[in-house]
């Protein structure tokens, strides 16, 4: 093991890092987001409100992020409409691309999380949400969601983490994520293992502070659980 070559190019996969933390960062948040509509609707007892959820849920789920993220880097460019609009500018751009495909595939994802959270949730706790005259709007956002997210918050970090190592297939864009700048550098130096082994080591440490970071907050929620009894 080459430990000068890796001390060498260090700062090179720390920049990898950093795009590889804001490509993680756009898809959960705005994942999240995205799917807490999804989630409620797909929850529905009516069949024509989770119809629509469904479909999008099946379709990202079904296929592989690789090929959503080929069908919107190549794909969308084939329609003039889309190189005629405003949106041209960022559809073009594999970083956008590659943002919007992983946040379109989490969505998915997070939305059957919170589907799941829903429905675990105790049957008294809604009807006594209901004996207190609430709407079911007011007890969605104030007595459900937030029992859904102590729920489903450790599925959810099992998210982030996949999504973290599925963020790896940016470099096939041409992105120079963690995965993208060790290709780049062992092209320069053809040393495949010490090269590697240091981008492992990063997908590594990001890990291990992700899950000690839900950690914290998992056992945040439940303090704070405990407090409300």
């Amino acid at each position: 093991m080459n430990w000068d070559v890796i001390i060498k190019w260090l700062p090179r996969l720390a920049q990898g890092a950093t795009l590889t933390l804001e490509l993680l960062a756009i898809a959960v948040i705005l994942g999240l987001i995205v799917a807490i509509p999804l989630g409620i609707a797909r929850s529905s007892q009516r069949w024509y409100v989770r119809a629509l959820p469904y479909g999008y849920i099946f379709f990202f789920r079904g296929t592989p992020l690789l090929v959503q993220l080929f069908l919107v880097y190549y794909g969308l460019a084939q329609f003039d409409a889309v190189r005629s609009s405003s949106l041209w500018p960022y559809l073009r751009d594999p970083f956008w691309c590659t943002a919007l495909t992983m946040t379109l595939h989490t969505a998915a994802y997070i939305a059957e999380i919170l589907r799941g959270s829903l429905q675990a949730i105790p049957r008294g706790e809604i009807e006594a949400a209901r004996a207190l005259g609430m709407s079911r709007a007011t007890a969605m956002i104030h007595i459900l969601l937030p029992r859904a997210a102590r729920i489903g918050l450790p599925a959810y970090s099992n998210e982030v983490i996949l999504m973290l190592k599925a963020s790896a297939l940016a470099s096939t864009v041409t992105l120079l994520d963690i995965t993208g700048m060790a290709r780049t550098i062992i092209a320069r130096t053809y040393m495949p293992v010490e090269i590697f082994f240091a981008a492992g080591v990063f997908y590594l440490v990001i890990s291990f502070v992700l899950v000690q970071a839900f950690k914290l907050l998992e056992r945040w929620l439940r303090v704070d659980a405990a407090h409300g009894r």
